[in-house]
């Protein structure tokens, strides 16, 4: 398969076109970036890690039975995906108060929440991707309502399986964002990444920092950190 045109450039992620209009060429990029956009910096190492913890994570969501957009493994840093048209909302799933939920609701960060809750943000960048109900997604046409429950059903599932995988590694995942996108036919699957850009993820025995917040926190270096993640992943996945 040959890469093509430059289709669309992210914040983490360049998507590619290829020969064939059932698949994208995706490179993951050493940017990383918090506070949507407003803090950026070039790390190298990252993409390479993000991409291959996004394929281990991926392919054991497949033998769990969740069906994603990843096909493969092309490079250190690129992967193969099924075309998807991307729905434009990040689901959220909450197992701990952490973040931007402890801030609002005044919960202290770590206090663990009696089931887990699914939260729906609105993916754009002007309005600085906003919280949004589910009659107001219904009322923009931006899913309907069977498929709203598709998505919370997905999500929850999600969060077991890799509640499991993390849970073998000694990490907590504390909360993680997901996105989803339609197939041609309208099947919906499981889309973009799943990483410590998009966990949030604690090291069970200590609580420390396994994700993105080292970062958007300066709490210390994020490559060393992804490495770990990474390296506790491929004992996990091979224990599984």
């Amino acid at each position: 398969m040959e890469k093509g045109a430059l289709s669309y450039e992210g914040k983490a992620k360049k998507i590619y076109q290829t020969d064939d209009p059932a698949f994208f060429w995706v490179e993951y990029l050493n940017q990383a970036t918090a506070l949507n956009g407003a803090k950026k910096d070039q790390i190298a190492g990252k993409g390479e890690l993000n991409n291959q913890i996004t394929g281990l994570i991926f392919d054991a969501l497949k033998t769990a039975g969740i069906e994603s957009h990843y096909v493969k493994q092309l490079s250190s840093t690129e992967q193969l995906i099924k075309k998807v048209a991307i729905i434009p909302l990040e689901v959220v799933v909450r197992n701990v108060a952490a973040g931007s939920f402890s801030r609002r609701l005044a919960i202290a960060e770590g206090t663990p929440l009696k089931f887990p809750i699914v939260e729906f943000y609105f993916k754009n960048d002007a309005l600085d991707d906003p919280m949004i109900t589910e009659d107001q997604i219904e009322v923009l046409e931006i899913a309907t309502k069977a498929e709203l429950a598709e998505l919370k059903t997905l999500a929850l599932a999600v969060n077991q399986a890799l509640q499991k995988i993390f849970a073998v590694c000694g990490i907590t995942l504390i909360d993680f964002k997901l996105e989803f996108g339609r197939q041609t036919d309208g099947t919906i699957l499981l889309a973009d990444e799943i990483s410590p850009d998009t966990c949030r993820l604690w090291d069970t025995a200590t609580q420390s920092h396994l994700d993105k917040d080292i970062y958007r926190r300066e709490l210390g270096e994020l490559v060393p950190v992804y490495q770990e993640v990474l390296d506790r992943l491929k004992e996990s996945v091979a224990c599984i």
